[in-house]
């Protein structure tokens, strides 16, 4: 009876995606020249589920040349709008073409004059006259028995996503070389392996000022560098201390002025340090011992060689300290 069941929900899936096929148009061609005419963005938007799915093709689009952030249109509305630029085109996802948070937001994107290509089933919906292309994702049934739950509709969302993401992949010419060049770290595995000085920053990429330094002068050297810290080292350049961004947010809270406070007085001395001759295993496993994010990387001397950022290490998102 189970076997009998997702065979069936698979199927009814199927003959959703194929009818999504059947009924494609011009409409597509049209919305393919949209983003390959954006010189930015394609800003995908969704909610519930579709935003879920609106994830996923985010990240399809990034890895196939195609750039892409996902905008959450509740937060859009409170301040995350700033994110989409002028010469943005907008993605907006949604089944029913009803859903109020989404709408709200496309109507200030359309007083910014932002192009909006919408995936709905409902080619008459509200969604679909803010946009200027609609592509029609509408489904015979869905595979929930109760004809509730998001099933064969956001299958349909997501292949459409992905026919649009190859569709410019092909457009751009896309090869194999440009595709390992978004994914240089392979599987976590992989990454892993590699001596830390191959994925460490160095030189100009480092956030580092020297132990005279003014503190605004490390306050300047953190928002310009933007990983969170910034090394303090002597005129030989060995390691002697580091300011995180809740040093600075510790330092406002007690009242204390930045004209007053010096670096020796603000910074962490002895900061968490491995030298470069070791592994990115090794230097994982020291941040999640330490719990940190941002790692000093020496010589046997302590002179400062690069900056290991959790981040570039393994990749956004794909790991979790075990506490």
């Amino acid at each position: 009876m189970t076997i009998a069941l997702a065979k069936e929900v698979l199927s009814i899936e199927a003959e959703g995606i194929l009818a999504v096929r059947d009924n494609l148009g011009p409409e597509f061609e049209q919305a393919v020249d949209i983003i390959m005419a954006c010189p930015s963005r394609l800003v995908v938007t969704g909610i519930g589920k579709s935003g879920l799915v609106g994830q996923k093709i985010s990240a399809t689009l990034n890895s196939t040349g195609t750039p892409s952030l996902f905008l959450h249109p509740v937060e859009a509305m409170h301040g995350d709008l700033g994110m989409v630029a002028p010469t943005d085109v907008v993605l907006a996802l949604s089944y029913s073409g009803e859903t109020s948070e989404l709408n709200r937001l496309l109507g200030s994107l359309k007083e910014r004059n932002i192009k909006i290509i919408a995936i709905s089933g409902e080619s008459n919906s509200s969604l679909a006259r803010h946009a200027i292309v609609t592509l029609n994702v509408a489904i015979p049934k869905e595979a929930c028995p109760l004809g509730l739950a998001p099933t064969t509709s956001t299958t349909a969302t997501l292949a459409m996503g992905d026919a649009l993401a190859v569709s410019l992949l092909n457009r751009k010419q896309f090869r194999a070389e440009d595709f390992r060049r978004n994914h240089p770290g392979g599987s976590l595995g992989e990454r892993l392996k590699v001596a830390i000085r191959e994925v460490m920053l160095s030189g100009d990429r480092m956030p580092v000022v020297t132990a005279d330094a003014l503190m605004a002068t490390a306050i300047a050297e953190l928002n310009k560098k933007n990983i969170g810290a910034v090394f303090v080292i002597d005129e030989a350049g060995i390691l002697q201390g580091i300011i995180t961004d809740g040093d600075i947010r510790r330092m406002l809270s007690s009242g204390e002025s930045f004209n007053t406070v010096t670096l020796a007085q603000g910074m962490t001395r002895n900061p968490i340090s491995i030298v470069s001759s070791l592994m990115a295993a090794d230097a994982l496993s020291l941040m999640q011992q330490y719990e940190i994010t941002v790692l000093a990387v020496v010589n046997g001397q302590g002179k400062l060689l690069g900056i290991l950022h959790l981040h570039d290490l393994l990749g956004k998102g794909e790991f979790r300290f075990l506490i």
